[in-house]
């Protein structure tokens, strides 16, 4: 299904504008939303391209441990000799001293044998490849949340849509029967205009709600990483989420998964292993090395001599004018630095999390206060209309009763809204995926 659903979106991109508008859009669940925004999102891709890089770098660095090997060669012309000169039995002698060709080829090959210093830092490399794991993690979990409050805001924009297109229809309908009764001579010329304005004042109200879903769908798109000229329906509606809302829900504080805090845990854990490593700077290390080398000088032939060693290496550091060891106060210091920091972050992300789970709490009273105000106001309305009817009650009481049951179904709908958003952001800030 995943690979459909890519295949259906790259087709897309490429097909010509006039194509796009005339096929159907394609419906996505939330599922599906997300799906292909853990595709197609560029931040998805450079996430991942980065633990790549860092899985690289943690190869490149055991390169270390293995024989540095090189061969290198030279040749050389000797234009005008070095002379000479000698006194022999009195008498100075000139000597060119040399050959007019040399050549040279040499193999060598090294290799640490006790260095725990570098021992040290491959452990550090791998902590490196674990924080961009981890931040890898992060940008998917906060691309989750980002996927769903712009669905979610899709949803609303649909359902204020909505709202507002049965304000209009009821408008219309409302001065429909006022025509006839003013025609009739049961209503006056004042009620009939009242009428007419409130279907002209309802009509730009749903030319913005349908402006309000087109934009909410381009922010879903792009936070899916599709072309805005995709065209796309986000399925199904917020009612679907009641259950959630009326679900016990049980405040969550638990900050084991929350990314910021894995991360600082991290780079707490790789200040550690650099003062380690600056510390064992001061054990001495052992290297081996080999050569071998073949040369030959001449002048018209040549004569070819081989050549071979190999070493150990001994280094004692001794003294260093106290550079590692203010390097690694400083280490020292930008651990207590990081510690102080976590605390901090810690208890920022422990406020949000209270504020979320505040939120939500608030949320499931607006939305059930709304729920009962909604059964209310809808009936209120009926009885109005009914009443209007017979010539009961007045145009302006008909239109309060609309306004009432109006408002009380946009709250109801920004009530579950806010509910889904607030438990999306909950998510994000302690690391569900």
């Amino acid at each position: 299904m995943k690979k459909i659903l890519v295949c259906f979106f790259l087709l897309a991109m490429f097909l010509p504008k006039g194509a796009l508008l005339a096929q159907e859009p394609l419906r996505v669940t939330l599922d599906q939303a997300l799906e292909i925004a853990l595709t197609e999102s560029n931040t998805i891709k450079i996430a991942d391209m980065t633990v790549e890089k860092s899985g690289y770098a943690k190869k490149g660095s055991y390169a270390s441990l293995y024989p540095n090997v090189n061969i290198s060669s030279s040749y050389q012309r000797t234009l005008l000799k070095q002379v000479m000169v000698m006194d022999m039995g009195g008498q100075s002698m000139e000597i060119k001293v040399g050959r007019d060709n040399s050549i040279n080829a040499s193999a060598s090959a090294a290799m640490p044998l006790v260095n725990a210093s570098l021992w040290e830092s491959l452990k550090l490399s791998a902590l490196d490849v674990e924080l961009a794991v981890e931040q890898a993690r992060s940008s998917k979990v906060s691309m989750v949340s980002q996927v769903k409050q712009a669905f979610y805001g899709v949803l609303l924009a649909k359902e204020s849509l909505a709202v507002m297109t049965e304000v209009y229809e009821n408008a219309q309908q409302n001065y429909e029967k006022t025509l006839q009764r003013y025609n009739v001579g049961k209503a006056s010329e004042l009620e009939k205009l009242r009428a007419q304005v409130n279907v002209m004042n309802a009509e730009p109200n749903v030319s913005s709600a349908e402006n309000a879903v087109l934009l909410a769908t381009w922010q879903l798109k792009a936070v899916m990483g599709l072309n805005l000229d995709t065209e796309i329906e986000a399925v199904g509606e917020l009612n679907d989420y009641t259950e959630q809302l009326l679900t016990p829900y049980v405040s969550e504080d638990d900050l084991s998964n929350n990314s910021s805090m894995i991360q600082l845990d991290i780079q707490n854990r790789m200040l550690e292993s650099n003062i380690r490593m600056q510390k064992k700077q001061y054990l001495p290390t052992l290297a081996a090395n080999i050569n071998y080398n073949y040369s030959a000088m001449g002048d018209d032939e040549l004569h070819w001599f081989p050549s071979s060693n190999a070493a150990l290496s001994l280094t004692i550091p001794v003294f260093d004018g106290f550079q590692k060891r203010y390097a690694i106060k400083q280490s020292k210091v930008n651990k207590d630095m990081l510690n102080v920091q976590r605390e901090d972050t810690e208890r920022q992300i422990r406020i949000a999390i209270r504020n979320y789970n505040d939120r939500i709490a608030l949320c499931v009273k607006n939305y059930t206060a709304a729920n009962s105000t909604v059964a209310i106001a809808q009936k209120s309305y009926e009885i109005s209309e009914k009443m209007y009817e017979v010539g009961k009650t007045t145009l302006v009481e008909l239109n309060d009763a609309q306004l009432a049951l109006q408002q009380a179904q946009l709250t109801q709908a920004q009530a579950i809204y806010n509910f889904m958003v607030a438990k999306a952001s909950l998510d994000e800030l302690i690391g569900k995926e």
